[in-house]
């Protein structure tokens, strides 16, 4: 994910404002990590340079837990 995306992402539970934890990275991009919102204290992970914004209800249906 590219740093320059944080400009327009937002919640998409509350469309709150989120914050930004990288855990690696690669020149100028993300490529696993954790997005915060602390509005409604939701975790949306960055994995592969991807971040899984699906709301958590959906995200674990979609990963089999």
């Amino acid at each position: 994910m590219r740093k320059d995306l944080m400009e327009i992402l937002a919640c998409p539970m509350c469309k709150g404002e989120l914050t930004l934890s990288i855990d690696e990275e690669k020149d100028d991009e993300v490529v696993r990590g954790t997005l915060y919102c602390a509005a409604c204290d939701e975790r949306y992970p960055i994995e592969d340079s991807i971040p899984n914004l699906l709301p958590p209800d959906l995200r674990k249906a979609t990963s089999g837990a």
